[in-house]
């Protein structure tokens, strides 16, 4: 008997009872459409973060206070000021410097308000940022150094207000009790973890201290190496001086964190990659349960036809021959199964996406990879089934009742 026509009897078998076929490939379709889904989630997660940190800035390191100690006693959370940020500006290593303070305030416009983040810091923030604008400008360091009352607004500030944002140019809001004009309109970036820019008020460092919030601290220094690979010694550059400022001997304590994006990024990936192993190591679970209800119908196929068994072997079918049929209806459940499972995948990966806004991304690998797991499932739990017909006795096939 040759290959052609043990496929084709392989086929026969399988179709000639398609309700049974289909509810057992029922298992695998479902395994490898929560395969395609679940790893499609995880690679959008994954590419959503890397996205959102980009947004944030390029090669960008970011210091931060810490806990301050002499002698070994902690004397409590350390400062920031603008005196560091000026220090660390006179650096040639470092491109650019941005101190930011950040608190969130009453906002007033007209007869609506609302509870949102408003921003000190220098000009430099929109570009190390990437930020840009849509309407209007950004303020000037002569601006800051005067300390005026002007902002720049993030592209849903106008909604937290209940008017368009595009209205608001031009115009006076209030910020905690002191009114600012607004001079500029961001274009819309997005959410960036627990930052949405685009809820934002961004006004000059100077102006924020003295006239908002009353003190001269910054939250957040944000330093800018020319490029990636100049960050380590950025990074370098900064902890020296700070420790000129601070007067923190060579091997003490600081009272400061250094960081850097690619750190905050490779973090946040391997988060969401653990996460998508997770939900695909589930998913792969379902798939292996699908195997074993194949791997049941086929044991009860072959008790079902056993005569027939027996007569083919009577005619002279060889050993090697039973087995293939047998694995061959099998691989035939579990692909038809696989390639049906990874449509609805898809289609699922697309929905959510459409749906509820979920960012999603097929990988060819994680096709590839549920689609070859599938003709493994079928060769592993067909083999059983399939061992068992070939061994069977030619007469005791044929007595079989």
């Amino acid at each position: 008997m040759n290959i052609g026509e043990t496929m084709r009897a392989a086929a026969k078998a399988v179709t000639a009872n398609k309700m049974r076929s289909g509810l057992t490939m029922l298992g695998v379709i479902i395994g490898i459409a929560a395969v395609i889904a679940m790893v499609g989630l995880g690679e959008g997660a994954q590419k959503s973060i890397s996205e959102r940190l980009q947004s944030l800035g390029t090669n960008v390191v970011s210091v931060r206070p810490g806990s301050g100690f002499a002698r070994g006693i902690d004397r409590g959370n350390a400062r920031l000021t603008v005196d560091d940020a000026e220090a660390l500006a006179g650096s040639d290593v470092i491109a650019a410097v941005v101190p930011e303070m950040e608190s969130r305030y009453q906002v007033e416009y007209g007869g609506s308000n609302g509870n949102l983040s408003v921003l000190g810091t220098w000009p430099d923030y929109f570009g190390v940022r990437n930020q840009k604008l849509a309407d209007g400008r950004f303020f000037t360091m002569a601006e800051n150094d005067s300390r005026r009352r002007v902002a720049v607004i993030g592209a849903l500030v106008g909604e937290r207000l209940g008017v368009p944002t595009a209205s608001l140019l031009g115009q006076k809001i209030t910020i905690r009790g002191v009114s600012f004009e607004v001079i500029g309109i961001l274009a819309k970036s997005g959410s960036a973890g627990f930052q949405n820019p685009d809820e934002g008020i961004y006004i000059p460092l100077a102006t924020a201290q003295y006239r908002v919030a009353g003190s001269d601290q910054v939250r957040t220094i944000s330093l800018q190496a020319g490029s990636a690979s100049e960050i380590p010694a950025a990074m370098a550059e900064a902890d020296r001086i700070l420790r000129r400022e601070h007067r923190i001997p060579a091997g003490g304590a600081v009272d400061y964190t250094i960081g850097d994006q690619a750190a905050l990024l490779e973090t946040m990936q391997e988060t969401a990659r653990t996460f998508t192993f997770l939900l695909a190591g589930i998913a792969f679970i379902s798939l292996v349960v699908g195997g074993i209800g194949i791997m049941n119908i086929m044991l009860v196929s072959v008790t079902e036809r056993t005569k027939e068994i027996g007569l083919r072997k009577a005619l002279g079918a060889k050993k090697r021959d039973v087995l293939l049929q047998f694995l061959i209806e099998a691989l035939v459940l579990c692909l038809s199964g696989g390639g049906m499972g990874l449509l609805l995948g898809i289609g699922a990966t697309a929905l959510m996406q459409r749906l509820a806004g979920w960012q999603t991304a097929v990988a060819p690998e994680a096709v590839v990879l549920a689609f070859g797991f599938s003709a493994l499932v079928g060769i592993f739990f067909g083999l059983w089934p399939a061992r068992r017909a070939a061994r069977l006795a030619p007469i005791e096939a044929l007595r079989f009742e």
